[in-house]
């Protein structure tokens, strides 16, 4: 598998995720689909899709419900691809949307990993691959970035390093969709700032490429830790995301 082979085949998700085309994402001009469901989607994902903007770096993808057209066409085309996916033009955008009972929710940065500088890397404690069957008694707060409780059947693969008997470092990965598996890190406190992260998650990577499959890492672009052990583990920023919830659904997430 190249680069180029792993950009293709998260576009193509992308467009399945969108309802779109993954030519659009390399396009110059914003292009506007309406969101509908797709049982190749990713599996986290509650389709279809109020508002959602999507960018490679070229242009905006937006899948979105047609009621809204108008003023998301209007939202994209007047502002900078970037500038669209942060304050303070982003409160045009949701100032319209409160209208209609929805607001923006989720504002997330994916990475996919560099061929040419990923590498597994040293940690100094055991480390030891984790399938299914060994996250029965994993599904605790403490590891709750590398495993889903929610969606166990799709927690598939994992990493995990130990102290003595103790899992100090766990990262796993969720079979999201058909051809690509997104990781999830999580560290004790007590054990961070030693490149655990980075050694588990770069180790996890190998592991899903070797089965044939692209390891994807989300963040938020303010989590600055996350970010920093993503670049560190040999993953770069690939595409952003920014989506609509209705209000009910973010009031609840804030409880």
């Amino acid at each position: 598998m190249t680069n180029q082979e792993i950009l293709r085949i998260a576009m193509e998700q992308s467009a399945i995720d969108a309802n779109c085309s993954p030519a659009d994402f390399t396009l110059k001009e914003n292009i506007i689909v309406y969101s509908q469901n797709n049982s190749a989607a990713r599996k986290y994902l509650k389709l279809p899709l109020y508002c959602n903007l999507i960018s490679y770096g070229n242009n905006i993808v937006a899948s979105i419900n047609k009621e809204i057209e108008a003023v998301v066409q209007a939202y994209i085309e007047k502002y900078p691809t970037e500038h669209c996916f942060e304050t303070p033009n982003m409160h045009v955008l949701n100032d319209e949307l409160q209208k209609r009972d929805m607001r923006i929710c989720h504002m997330a940065e994916y990475f996919l990993p560099d061929l040419k500088v990923l590498k597994i890397l040293s940690c100094k404690y055991p480390v030891k691959v984790l399938t299914g069957e060994d996250f029965t008694d994993l599904y605790k707060e403490e590891w709750s970035n590398a495993l889903c409780e929610a969606r166990k059947t799709l927690d598939v693969l994992g990493v995990a390093a130990y102290d003595g008997d103790k899992i100090i470092g766990l990262a796993g990965c969720s079979a999201d969709c058909d051809r690509m598996w997104q990781i999830g890190i999580d560290v004790l406190p007590e054990y961070r700032r030693q490149g655990i992260a980075a050694a588990l998650t770069s180790r996890l990577a190998v592991e899903v490429l070797e089965r044939g499959k692209v390891p994807f890492y989300c963040a938020a672009w303010s989590n600055i830790r996350s970010v920093r052990n993503a670049i560190k583990s040999g993953f770069r920023p690939a595409w952003v995301e920014m989506t609509a919830k209705s209000t009910g659904q973010v009031a609840e997430m804030n409880r």
